[in-house]
């Protein structure tokens, strides 16, 4: 489980955010694993055919060797250099071919694996060939090493025709294989080739260049080919998603088109359909809120005029009393029903100048209010809502504290206002409930008292959750409240 929560978090942390990125990153991955094993077993089989044909090609080398020097031993003594003269006149054949009194001393080439299974398998045929009676020398020399002729000359002293057939391949160069066979006492044939093309290297060969450039282009092309789908697929999604955020219930608002994939279009009509409700509902709620609006108040006028037609006193008192809570209760409902309403839509709003309008009459007084920070730019939300929430906030640290501090944070992911007031605060048993509608505490505690509705906070609380954000609370360890409305950022 802590495996699967640390793989889990590490895939959170390096993975793109958006869909486009993590489809670009899932699908740069599954082609890079699947080049890599294609790529392996390809090579693997590739480098066993490669080695196959050099041993093959070896073995066929040998062959000739062991038949020129079956051909040289036969020849009498007195002929041999005249058959090496004529060679070397000619232009000489596969090989380069000398006889020498002793075998020469040659600077070979590394060992590597390529390099011990050709010599191996030469070996091989010399001896099944040649029988075990005759000494052996085989080695792969650079052409630029090469000795020959009693180790006094080097290649590249010889004359032009006598070896170029037989050890060169320009530009190449690729390694001579020598060998050198005692024929005779103080007689070694000594014979020289080249590796037959294309086995011109003994170094183990990584992945050609035609197949690592073949790689990257079909990655490019598959990354650029998935990055137009992908953003073709997801434009209809974005513009959901910039719908869904700004959430237009006007009446003049115009359903989305539905385009794109099946998925895409499902779920398109599904947001207009809840558009649709959302704002038949909005409309209905404001037609019954205005119906019992002016249902109620004409009852309550009617109950006014005769209650001051009573001649008991007392009995009109009581009366006024309850008719003045039940128009407190009533203009109550109404209002907290009209300050959450979303019935507005999602605009710009510049938070620096919106405070600047709620707290400019108080900073008319010196010392009673204080800015701190500003937002960096506007803020996407509703402007009437964000200023009876910022308004209600203020209004409570003003009345209550009598001094407000505001401290405003913005970053790439929120929008945080803080209002500090040096207030009474809060008993820490009654936080709880201060969002609660109505609840209000005694005055002179911090918040409304029974002046108000007991609706400030829970207003303001309610508009903030519409955007998204969350409205805390908590008692400062100086004295006073701290009150943080914190806005998330869209994009």
């Amino acid at each position: 489980m802590a495996l699967t929560a640390r793989v889990r978090s590490l895939l959170t942390r390096w993975l793109p955010r958006s869909l486009l990125g993590r489809m670009l990153s899932l699908t740069l991955l599954a082609v890079l694993l699947a080049q890599a094993i294609s790529s392996a077993i390809w090579f693997a089989t590739y480098r066993a055919q490669e080695m196959e044909g050099l041993l093959q090609s070896s073995r066929s080398l040998a062959y000739s060797v062991a038949a020129t020097t079956r051909f040289f031993k036969k020849l009498p003594l007195q002929y041999r250099h005249i058959v090496l003269d004529q060679l070397r006149n000619m232009g000489g054949t596969r090989f380069f071919v000398s006889l020498n009194e002793k075998a020469i001393p040659l600077k070979t080439l590394p060992d590597t694996n390529r390099k011990k299974q050709v010599i191996a398998a030469v070996r091989d045929v010399l001896t099944q060939r040649l029988g075990q009676a005759h000494t052996l020398k085989i080695e792969f020399v650079a052409p630029d090493n090469l000795r020959v002729l009693n180790g006094q000359m080097k290649l590249k002293d010889l004359p032009r025709s006598w070896a170029n057939y037989a050890l060169k391949l320009a530009p190449i160069d690729p390694p001579v294989l020598v060998t050198q066979i005692e024929i005779a006492p103080d007689e070694w044939l000594y014979l020289a080739a080249m590796l037959p093309s294309p086995y011109v290297s003994l170094e183990d060969q990584g992945v050609p260049t035609q197949q690592i450039f073949f790689i990257t282009l079909l990655t490019l092309f598959l990354l650029s080919f998935t990055a137009v789908l992908v953003r073709w697929q997801t434009r209809p999604l974005r513009r959901l998603a910039n719908a869904a955020r700004d959430m237009p219930v006007a009446d003049s608002a115009l359903p989305l088109t539905e385009q794109g994939s099946s998925e895409i279009v499902a779920v398109t009509r599904a947001y207009n359909a809840m558009q649709a409700r959302i704002r038949r509902y909005l409309n209905d709620r404001e037609h019954l809120f205005s119906a019992i609006s002016h249902d109620l108040r004409t009852p309550i006028t009617r109950l006014r005029l005769r209650t001051e037609m009573l001649d008991d006193e007392e009995l009109r008192s009581r009366f006024e009393s309850d008719l003045s809570e039940l128009d407190l209760l009533v203009k109550g409902a109404l209002q907290s029903v009209k300050d959450v309403d979303i019935h507005e839509n999602i605009e710009s709003v510049d938070i620096n100048q919106l405070m600047e309008m709620i707290t400019g009459p108080a900073r008319a007084t010196p010392g009673q209010v204080a800015i701190t920070g500003a937002a960096r730019r506007p803020y996407r939300g509703k402007p009437l809502a964000l200023k009876r929430c910022l308004g209600n906030l203020f209004d409570n640290a003003l009345k209550y504290g009598e001094r407000v501090h505001i401290y405003i944070n913005d970053s790439d992911s929120a929008l945080t206002l803080c209002f500090e007031d040096e207030g009474p605060g809060i008993p820490e048993a009654q936080l709880g409930r201060i969002f609660e509608p109505y609840y209000r505490l005694g005055a002179g505690q911090g918040t409304d008292d029974q002046s108000g509705y007991g609706l400030g906070l829970g207003i303001a609380r309610n508009i903030a959750h519409a955007h998204g954000g969350e409205l805390t609370i908590e008692n400062r360890a100086q004295g006073g409240l701290r009150v943080s409305l914190n806005l998330p950022r869209h994009g």
